[in-house]
């Protein structure tokens, strides 16, 4: 088994299956980036308005991450404060108190000063107010999904088989549980909630699949294999990003699973993140993804539209410009973790 590491996008978009008509036509000259960012407002749409427009809707979305950081932060002065009492008492002779612990920082007070430094959290606006100002320009063409009935004879089959996944999936959930509340590192779990893939997509790749690549396939098998059926995600600080995803991922061997797959996105210009797959014992297959909070946000909050947009084959060739030179934008202000380089990418052969 190889060591923890890097993923070609599990779901990157497939290219279109028409070009944009009046592109070809025009055979526009090609922008440099610096002439695209302005064009689309990226590098010169006001940071006073769009904070004043969109703070309250980009406040409300960090919420849970500003929390998070005000509940770390107290415990770890707990702690310190535990350990210097500890000390204390066994000490022979009594030692000149520390100093105490600076005032907790004002809670959901909105950053006023828009010449501060700027970093992922300041921009988060204003890349708001770009992605509203896209989706005013370019409507977006929902992608027809045909039908995809499966057969009387494997329709039981199926119910069977994602049974049995859906009943693997709490060992496999409380195990993930049980890391992230003793992994060494902090790492906590984000969109728990949506760990399952919904049943309706699931019966659509599993009729996919007996249509095109596995039509002499078992559908267990094919339920099995689907790599993201079963899904977590974790997140962790920016300092302890790198060594927190080797400690993670070495308990997760521990506990019999094998790592088959992983990517490490940080060289990516347009998403930031590692993606792994792994198999447990009995076979049933689950994805766990790692990121800060920045990277998670920006996935999860800031990108996911122009993502979702960039795999429907409908998007014209002209739009995808402006959706790729978005998510590089977005993802050009998410702090890289020291040493992240070191985790390389992995596929084992055979999977």
């Amino acid at each position: 088994m190889g060591s923890f590491d890097r993923h070609v996008h599990p779901d990157e978009p497939d290219r279109p299956d028409r070009r944009d008509a009046a592109a070809d036509r025009l055979s526009p000259p090609r922008e440099t980036e610096a002439q695209l960012a302005e064009r689309l407002g990226l590098s010169g749409l006001t940071r006073a308005a769009a904070y004043e427009s969109l703070y309250a809707k980009a406040h409300a979305q960090d919420a849970p991450f500003r929390e998070r950081l005000a509940r770390e932060e107290r415990e770890e002065r707990e702690e310190s404060a535990q350990r210097r009492e500890s000390l204390t008492e066994s000490a022979d002779s009594p030692s000149p108190p520390d100093p105490p612990d600076p005032p907790d920082p004002p809670k959901e007070k909105p950053e006023r000063n828009l010449e501060a430094t700027r970093s992922y959290w300041t921009e988060v606006p204003r890349f708001l107010a770009f992605w509203g100002n896209h989706q005013e320009r370019w409507p977006e063409i929902r992608r027809y999904k045909a039908d995809r009935p499966i057969r009387p004879e494997r329709s039981t089959e199926t119910a069977e088989s994602l049974k049995e996944m859906f009943q693997a999936e709490p060992t496999i959930s409380d195990n993930v549980k049980d890391i992230a509340k003793n992994n060494a590192r902090r790492g906590w779990l984000e969109g728990f909630e949506f760990r399952l893939k919904g049943e309706n997509r699931l019966v659509e790749k599993v009729a996919e699949s007996l249509e095109t690549s596995s039509p002499d396939a078992a559908t267990r098998e094919i339920v099995q294999q689907i790599p993201d059926a079963i899904r977590y995600t974790f997140c962790l600080r920016s300092a302890d990003y790198t060594a927190g995803c080797k400690d993670i991922a070495e308990r997760l061997k521990g506990s019999g699973n094998e790592m088959y797959y992983s990517k490490n996105f940080w060289a990516d210009p347009e998403y930031k993140g590692i993606n792994t797959r792994w198999v447990t014992p009995q076979g049933q297959r689950f994805e766990v993804q790692f990121h800060t909070r920045e990277s998670f946000h920006a996935k999860h909050h800031v990108t996911h539209g122009a993502y979702e947009r960039l795999r429907n084959p409908l998007t014209s060739s002209g739009e995808r410009v402006e959706l790729s030179a978005f998510q590089r934008e977005v993802s050009s202000w998410i702090p890289i973790p020291s040493d992240v380089t070191q985790i390389p990418d992995y596929k084992k052969e055979g999977f």
